[in-house]
């Protein structure tokens, strides 16, 4: 290969490195007001390392529900690497508890716990896979590159489904008694509405609201973070 030919291929590389800007996970915990379907809650999420691994936990809770989610992972070159999830949820006296299994290796993701055979798996995974709980962090990262329109492909209930969030505006939300400047984004599929607000400087949502044939199933408001 002679050096002018070498000269592309370098330029590419460049460019694919700019495209891609690194962004440095930090550990935080965060506390949250919420409402699970319209009954007040308290709400957490929290990010935790442990060497090359990082945890990230989500939960709800109300005196009529409680839910819990943990997800183990690797940030490779930027992307987040699910390793192993939990899904655990008391509702009205009834429990259920799901855990995934993510094979890398073998490109293979299964569910096991309280879950159907059709919906055990096993999905065939590719890079980039994420669950819902990491497009949270996903979500932070990319509007604080400025993107407009962000595409995932989410590992959920025993199936793979893409799912394309945009933005749709600015808002100003207060926390804690300082205004924060926040992008909206919003992201629709099968009667099932998911809007976040992202602001710079702030590891987590500020507000997520889900919303399922027009009727909110929860709400989650920042209150504090650290």
């Amino acid at each position: 290969m002679t050096r002018m030919s070498i000269l592309p291929v370098v330029a590419a590389a460049m460019l694919a490195t700019t495209a891609m800007p690194a962004y440095a996970l930090k550990p935080f915990t965060a506390q949250y007001e919420a409402s699970f379907k319209g009954i007040s809650a308290g709400g957490s999420m929290s990010l935790s390392q442990q060497g090359n691994r990082w945890t990230y936990a989500m939960g709800i809770r109300n005196t009529m529900a409680n839910l819990s989610q943990a997800t183990v992972f690797e940030d490779v070159g930027g992307r987040y690497r699910p390793l192993g999830g939990s899904d655990r949820s008391t509702y009205l006296m009834k429990t259920r508890a799901v855990v995934t299994h993510y094979n890398w290796k073998g490109l293979q993701a299964r569910w096991t716990g309280d879950v159907k055979p059709q919906r055990a798996g096993p999905v065939a995974m590719q890079p980039g896979d994420m669950d819902a709980l990491l497009v949270n962090l996903a979500l932070v990262r990319d509007v604080g590159f400025g993107r407009t329109s962000m595409s995932y492909r989410l590992l959920e209930n025993g199936k793979a489904k893409p799912m394309v969030y945009r933005v749709a505006g600015r808002e100003k939300i207060t926390v804690n008694g300082r205004a924060l400047d926040t992008t909206k984004v919003v992201q629709s599929a099968g009667g099932k509405q998911t809007t976040a607000w992202i602001a710079a400087g702030v590891p987590t949502p500020v507000r997520i609201v889900q919303r399922e044939d027009g009727s909110d199933v929860f709400r989650l408001q920042l209150t504090s973070w650290r």
